[in-house]
């Protein structure tokens, strides 16, 4: 068995990271995407590939980019539906930058001749 690169390495260990927010005293909203989101099918295996849109008014703290792109590639290799992995996005988003409102869009390239988007808001 080969040893693991380190990008592995930093996907396995990764946390969502929040920093302070420049300018907590002004709404503003702020759109990441994400398009190389990947995960598997727990019914069949077949890799899932969507585009996960993230979009948040932050209150006193902001998500750090890098943390969260190694954090979502924590699940390329998980066995997880679509609702789940879009509602688990939207619970740890949630909990780390308890922002004033956010949206998560899972929009999941069709498979089978089915197209599907999982959206999960909260204000």
């Amino acid at each position: 068995m080969s040893e693991k690169k380190y990008g592995e390495l930093a996907i396995e260990q990764a946390e969502l990271e929040a920093w302070p927010n420049p300018y907590p005293d002004r709404d503003y909203t702020i759109t990441i995407t994400f398009p190389e989101f990947t995960c598997l099918c727990p019914r069949s295996g077949y890799p899932d590939f969507a585009v996960i849109k993230i979009e948040y008014v932050p209150n006193e703290k902001i998500v750090e980019l890098r943390s969260l792109k190694l954090w979502l590639n924590k699940f390329r290799n998980r066995y997880i539906s679509h609702e789940a992995a879009t509602n688990e996005i939207f619970d740890a988003l949630w909990k780390v930058l308890e922002p004033k409102k956010l949206k998560v869009i899972g929009d999941f390239h069709p498979r089978g001749n089915v197209h599907t988007v999982i959206t999960v808001e909260k204000p």
